[in-house]
């Protein structure tokens, strides 16, 4: 534990840790106060405040605070700055800043192409998204977990997953990106034999042909879940579908289904070392 302990200790990584830390924090703040909302109810008439100067005020003694701690912090700890780009000398591993190791991480399990343009592409248009896919009029101006389930069990899933990513890629990816548990030395001259294979390969498929249309098969089902998803829920809840429409039920099923198949698709390469589910002669998946 020496090694990983050092890891989290690097002037570098303080903030991070610590940020993360502030985030599982406030998450559980948040729960616990929806779920005391639920419990004892809400005075809509008592727990009313102005923003002005209540919140404001508030707000702004924090950051205060905040531009004091940053200052100390400064003056007293060095920036954690290296030597002068060396092109005869690369730093292994090589790792992007905090705030981009989720897509590095992510480029372990998919093509460039689809950790690097589509799968962020999908979290902005969702995130712009979700005032116009939402249209439960409950829980707002208060925490709620009763009233909004679904909503914060789905955020939460792809939040945490995306601080998952963070946490592997900063303290678990050591030299040659090769994933180390905490009790493990960082060996830069580790060599670890990996064989990947396709998923249809795995399925003992070796026409080129049939890989493709298996791999479309397995993909194509996967998604064809939203539709079964759909006739029971239109059986079970049929008003709840009727004022949400097809329309946004199709765009909430994709995200989902899209978001959910990261953690499965690392689930895949990380036990059985499958590369890829989908071959085509245009496009990997």
């Amino acid at each position: 534990m020496e090694q990983f302990f050092h890891i989290l200790t690097r002037p570098d990584n303080i903030p991070i840790a610590g940020m993360l830390l502030l985030v599982l924090f406030y998450y559980w703040l948040g729960i616990s106060q929806a779920v005391k909302n639920d419990k004892y109810g809400v005075n809509r008439n008592i727990d009313k405040v102005h923003c002005w100067p209540y919140l404001t005020r508030i707000e702004f003694l924090a950051t205060l605070l905040i531009m004091v701690i940053l200052t100390v912090w400064s003056i007293t700890i060095d920036a954690p700055l290296e030597e002068l780009a060396n092109p005869s000398k690369t730093p292994n591993p090589a790792k992007a800043p905090w705030y981009f190791l989720g897509l590095q991480e992510m480029l372990v399990y998919f093509d460039p192409w689809i950790a690097g343009v589509v799968l962020p592409t999908f979290i902005i248009i969702g995130l712009m998204a979700i005032p116009y896919l939402d249209l439960n009029p409950k829980g707002t101006g208060y925490y709620s977990f009763r009233q909004r389930r679904a909503a914060i069990l789905i955020f939460s899933f792809g939040y945490l997953l995306w601080v998952a990513l963070i946490i592997i890629g900063t303290f678990f990816r050591g030299p040659g990106w090769y994933f180390f548990y905490p009790w493990e030395e960082w060996d830069v001259h580790r060599i670890v034999a990996i064989t990947n294979v396709d998923l249809p390969y795995l399925f003992g498929i070796r026409s080129y042909f049939w890989s493709s249309v298996f791999g479309g098969g397995v993909v194509l089902g996967y998604y064809s879940l939203g539709v079964f998803f759909y006739l029971y829920l239109k059986k079970k809840h049929a008003e709840l579908m009727k004022n949400l429409g097809l329309l946004r039920y199709v765009i909430i099923a994709f995200l989902f289904l899209t978001m959910t198949a990261l953690p499965m698709k690392m689930f895949l390469r990380i036990f059985f070392n499958i590369k890829y589910v989908w071959v085509t002669p245009w496009f990997n998946i």
